[in-house]
């Protein structure tokens, strides 16, 4: 897989579930069995605006990651899908959602490792191609 086929995944991803947070948060919670009241409703309107930010940046640097600045971009959405990975995780092994919640536990994972395997594995001149 190229590096600009990961970013165009992980810009539509973020950007379908950014919009979904933003616009109906309760009706993107109720699958994983989570109740929302009006407090997250807030939080999950935040946290998709967060989304939205990454869908555009993943989106618009999906062709210039052999830059400098597109190095910095991978290495700040592997750090993230990482933290993500791990708070995903958590929550699941804690209960706080139902089965579900193992696809966003997936779905973190897979960006770590794919964002990881450029930024760190792959060369910087190959990372594009």
């Amino acid at each position: 897989m190229k590096i600009s086929a990961l970013m165009t995944i992980a810009a539509i991803v973020a950007g379908l579930f950014g919009v979904g947070f933003v616009l109906v948060p309760a009706e993107v919670l109720a699958p994983y069995g989570v109740t929302a009241d009006p407090s997250l409703e807030y939080m999950s309107r935040l946290f998709g605006a967060a989304l939205i930010l990454v869908a555009v940046l993943t989106w618009t640097a999906r062709n210039a990651t052999d830059s400098q600045a597109g190095r910095a971009i991978v290495l700040a959405i592997f750090v993230g899908d990482s933290a993500g990975f791990v708070v995903a995780l958590l929550g699941q092994l804690a209960g706080v959602v139902n089965a579900l919640g193992w696809s966003t536990v997936a779905i973190y994972l897979f960006f770590a490792l794919g964002f990881g395997y450029f930024y760190f594995g792959k060369p910087a001149s190959t990372a594009a191609a």
